[in-house]
């Protein structure tokens, strides 16, 4: 799950917030996860006293995090493979800096551009 989707999560004044909840009761209850890489991100993020709707320091968030994965549906992925790793990861799919985080090879990742698009009347 992208950091963005996890931030929305736990900010109820996120502009995605409701939208990530209907994604997460929906598909996210199935099968969900998380890596070492968003969840840092959520909790440096969320956490930074700059933050408009932080629920305070990154201790705070933490705890919101493991609510998060408490959550059914949530697997770990733990962080064990560099992206030099010749075979786990599709150097065709690095066409831009936004994706180096999600180029390993048969990984589906939830974007907060794809919650939008799954929930748009359009597409």
């Amino acid at each position: 799950m992208d950091v963005n989707v996890l931030i929305a999560l736990i900010d109820p004044e996120h502009v995605d917030h409701d939208l990530a909840h209907r994604w997460s009761g929906r598909v996210g209850a199935k099968s969900f996860a998380t890596c070492p890489l968003t969840e840092n991100g959520l909790v440096r993020i969320v956490g930074h006293p700059k933050y408009p709707n932080s629920p305070g320091p990154p201790g705070i968030v933490l705890q919101a995090l493991i609510g998060i994965r408490a959550l059914p549906g949530h697997v770990f992925w733990p962080d064990r493979l560099s992206i030099a790793d010749a075979g786990f990861f599709a150097p065709e799919l690095l066409s831009s800096h936004t994706r180096v985080t999600t180029a390993e090879s048969g990984w589906r990742t939830v974007f907060r551009d794809r919650l939008v698009m799954a929930e748009s009347p359009y597409t």
